[in-house]
């Protein structure tokens, strides 16, 4: 017993006959008119009940034929649109024929249901999905965080034995480190700190003259720079400039196998190269927060020249007003920030695997991380000082 069904478009007709589809193109079907025809036409095949997926229903049909003798001209785009009448799903797809057809047009139908029949099915995302993705980055984080904790136990001892036993260290390598992660970074340090003070400044000028209070502008460059500020762009530069060199050196060292000969004939990778560089973090990260604690007073103190306090009233307010606490709290923050900076940067570039694309994810990984935990220090800095009273 046969059946028949008719959906009519005007660049398409699909007839249902005796368990055959019957797809007639008309016009041209190509990238700029196919978005329209897609909707209509998948629209039609899920009315006519012959949608994707519907293989296996009572109204199925097995077998697709395509009429191509109204059709104009198709291109790749148009002949994938056309074999959504196939309904593929899970490698399967429908017999079909054509019929009416110019040459080229077979080749092109057969790479376009090819393609079809290889595409798989997007699966189905579950509700819970955010929560679980949630949940394994938080795991992720955990694990992270307990590593860098196991390494800094680890280099602890061999610091402690180093400091017994100062000829174990690498005083060249030190020396050369300071020049690399200290004097070169300090012109980006000292100019960024200099802005840094004046726009403070701008902005509490600002503020401050509605109150009539113009000249505390100095008290709070002074306070927001010595004790925050400076060691904060210090250790931010250090994690992004010099953290991330530390990846990129150690795990380079590591992919070319490196670290395995080292371990080998007996070196200790701590000792050899992550002391020299914590070292390094460690006498830089004070000298550094120190020239940008000067650079962003005078960006500070220019900026309130030109709002008509002069340099002497400037120095003097400072002087009297900001207590030297404020200079000491940013000095000691400076070398804890530079050796979480130094430990971060080395522990992920010994975590490297063997593959360009997982150097790339831990030096990643290692900015992020040092700049989360600068952050995060400096947050219980502020709350120990705040109860200490300092």
């Amino acid at each position: 017993m046969s059946s028949r069904a008719t959906r009519e478009n005007e660049a398409y007709t699909l007839e249902v006959d005796k368990g055959r589809l019957i797809v007639k193109a008309f016009g041209r079907w190509n990238l700029d008119t196919v978005k329209d025809i897609d909707s209509a036409l998948t629209a039609d095949l899920e009315k006519l009940g012959y949608g994707p997926g519907e293989a296996d229903s009572e109204a199925s049909f097995e077998q697709v034929v395509f009429d191509f003798e109204g059709l104009e001209g198709i291109d790749t785009a148009g002949a994938y649109v056309l074999t959504r009448a196939l309904g593929c799903h899970d490698g399967y797809c429908r017999m079909w024929s054509l019929v009416n057809s110019k040459k080229g047009q077979r080749s092109l139908m057969s790479v376009a249901a090819e393609a079809s029949q290889e595409m798989e099915a997007a699966p189905k995302v579950p509700w819970f999905a955010p929560i679980e993705r949630l949940g394994h980055g938080t795991m992720r984080g955990l694990s992270e965080a307990y590593d860098t904790i196991v390494f800094f136990g680890q280099f602890s001892v061999v610091l402690v034995k180093m400091i017994l036993q100062p000829h174990r260290i690498r005083w060249k390598s030190v020396v050369a480190l300071i020049e690399e992660v200290g004097l070169d970074a300090m012109p980006i340090v000292v100019i960024l700190s200099f802005f840094i003070g004046a726009v403070i400044a701008f902005m509490g000028s600002d503020l401050l003259e509605v109150l009539g209070f113009q000249v505390f502008v100095v008290d709070l460059v002074g306070v927001s720079v010595l004790r925050e500020f400076a060691v904060l762009i210090t250790a931010i530069l250090l994690a992004g400039r010099s953290n991330s060199a530390f990846t990129a050196q150690i795990g380079s060292m590591k992919m070319r196998q490196e670290i395995d000969a080292m371990t080998v004939i007996g070196l200790d990778t701590n000792e050899t190269l992550v002391a020299p560089r914590a070292l390094a973090c460690l006498v830089s990260a004070p000298i550094l927060t120190f020239a940008a604690m000067m650079a962003g007073i005078l960006g500070g103190l220019l900026v309130c020249w030109t709002q008509d306090i002069s340099p002497v009233l400037f120095t003097a307010r400072l002087t009297e007003v900001v207590d030297v606490k404020h200079f000491w709290v940013g000095m000691v923050k400076a070398p804890v920030y530079g050796l979480v900076v130094a430990i971060i940067g080395c522990r992920q570039g010994l975590a490297v695997g063997g593959s360009v694309e997982s150097l790339g994810s831990r030096t990643t990984t290692s900015v992020v991380q040092a700049i989360f935990t600068v952050i995060f220090l400096d947050a219980l800095f502020a709350m120990m000082f705040l109860e200490m009273g300092v």
